[in-house]
């Protein structure tokens, strides 16, 4: 669940949407309540014989998004030269820019990221994602 919330976000986000929000964040064990009874799944579902969250994939598969990219960012031009890889960037008010990296095959990928004239080597688990920030100091993350 989570990689296809992430891989929405990074393909629409690269097509020039501005904004990426799901119509449910919260909903019960059962996946309601909902007006027309088809349920479902959100990325935070409550156990409600415990009042507890249950925290899913696509809740930290967001927080790639929601911690790294500031309101007010810019996307910036990106590639994977990679096709194992997909990616997105932006540019924050702060200067830093966040680049979004997504593999979700079933090998690890090791990978070159470039940004401006700096450059580091990293290596992306079998089906996992990475944020990777770029501030004055460093790169990355």
């Amino acid at each position: 669940m989570g990689e296809r919330y992430a891989r929405s976000m990074i393909n629409d986000l690269n097509r020039w949407t501005v904004g990426w929000i799901d119509w449910n964040l919260v909903l019960d064990e059962t996946g309601g309540p909902n007006h027309v009874g088809n349920l479902c799944s959100a990325p935070i579902l409550i156990d409600t014989a415990n009042d507890a969250p249950m925290h899913q994939s696509s809740y930290y598969y967001i927080g790639h998004f929601s911690r790294f990219v500031k309101p007010g960012a810019r996307r910036v031009l990106c590639a994977a030269s990679r096709q194992d890889l997909e990616t997105t960037a932006f540019l924050n008010p702060d200067g830093s820019i966040a680049v979004v990296v997504m593999n979700r095959t079933e090998d690890a990928v090791r990978f070159g990221l470039r940004v401006d004239n700096e450059s580091t080597t990293s290596e992306l688990p079998p089906r996992s994602i990475a944020t990777y920030l770029k501030n004055d100091q460093s790169m990355p993350v």
